[in-house]
């Protein structure tokens, strides 16, 4: 596990709260305050979900709320921005699902 534990403008982890939060139905660490995309990379997660056609791994990319790619379940609220979502303490998250590509269905389907 990695994290910055101190910081010069954020401070130092010692002084915030370490709770647990469930990723896939492994217990993880995190600390308050922190995102859930920090969490997860402190734990050595990197795959989020995979892509809607291709079905290739995805993770992080931007980190900042713009690109989409970090979108999870959580608390059985889909499309949840990692990046941007604080952690608490026993949440529920999980990967995104790989939803199924509709005009490829629709394709297919009229072949």
């Amino acid at each position: 596990m990695t994290r910055i534990v101190h910081h010069p403008i954020l401070g130092s982890l010692n002084n915030r709260q370490k709770f647990s939060f469930v990723f896939n139905g492994q217990e993880l660490e995190a600390y308050e305050n922190e995102t859930i995309a920090a969490a997860l990379l402190a734990n050595g997660i990197r795959t989020l979900r995979h892509h809607e056609e291709s079905g290739s791994p995805r993770g992080f990319y931007c980190n900042i709320g713009h690109c989409m790619e970090c979108r999870l379940t959580v608390n059985e609220q889909a499309n949840v921005r990692a990046c941007l979502t604080t952690v608490k303490p026993n949440m529920a998250v999980q990967s995104g699902k790989q939803h199924p590509n509709i005009v490829k269905r629709m394709v297919e389907e009229n072949e």
